[in-house]
């Protein structure tokens, strides 16, 4: 569902001249920006790094629910597969975005295991020679231009939440697909003085100009 929403936001921006997607299934997208790479195993990058080379930004909005998962299940997925792609595509020249989550615990010792993984994920990215890196931290995102999330669950409660939507936006504790991706370009473009940014920050950032 971000991840949808941030590319939108890409192709759209006039700041942004290309836009290469890795997925695992076609988007069934269209766009002169658009280039998309179909690769089945995130854990071995080999034969597509080259094609990965030379771009100013990663936004890394792959993420899945703790829900049902061990704390060895929940780790591959979210820091070997998230560490494995940063290092596979770093460059001194690019910023790297990492959507976590609100209460990401950067400590690593709490007792939400979510929070630990999200955490040690985080502290492991903003240690690599990036140009910049930065962790978005969203709390509640409502899903904007028809995008759907993944997840059978969050779609079951946006439709419940969707004729409050309006109402929410204007709430700084809540953000949106759109200004996610906003916020994103934008910190790229113009950086930001914070590395760890909530709803609040990211609306912030996604109404710079």
């Amino acid at each position: 569902m971000v991840g949808k929403g941030v590319l939108l936001e890409c192709l759209e921006h006039p700041g942004v001249s290309e836009v290469v997607v890795v997925n695992r299934h076609p988007l069934g997208l269209a766009h002169p920006k658009l280039k998309e790479i179909i690769h089945k195993d995130f854990y071995n990058l080999s034969a597509v790094k080259d094609q990965l080379r030379g771009y100013d930004a990663c936004f890394f909005c792959l993420g899945v629910s703790v829900v049902g998962l061990s704390e060895e299940q929940y780790t591959r997925i979210t820091y070997s597969l998230t560490l494995h792609f940063a290092e596979t595509v770093i460059n001194p020249n690019m910023t790297f975005i990492y959507v976590s989550g609100a209460g990401t615990d950067s400590s690593e010792k709490g007792r939400s295991m979510w929070a630990r993984v999200k955490g040690k994920t985080e502290n492991a990215l903003l240690n690599m020679p990036f140009k910049a890196a930065y962790m978005f931290r969203p709390g509640l995102i409502l899903p904007m231009k028809g995008i759907r999330s993944g997840t059978v669950w969050y779609n079951a409660t946006y439709f419940i939440l969707r004729p409050f939507f309006r109402l929410m936006k204007n709430s700084p504790s809540v953000t949106d697909t759109v200004r996610v991706g906003q916020a994103m370009i934008n910190i790229v473009l113009h950086g930001s003085d914070k590395v760890h940014l909530e709803n609040r920050d990211i609306n912030e950032a996604a109404a710079r100009h």
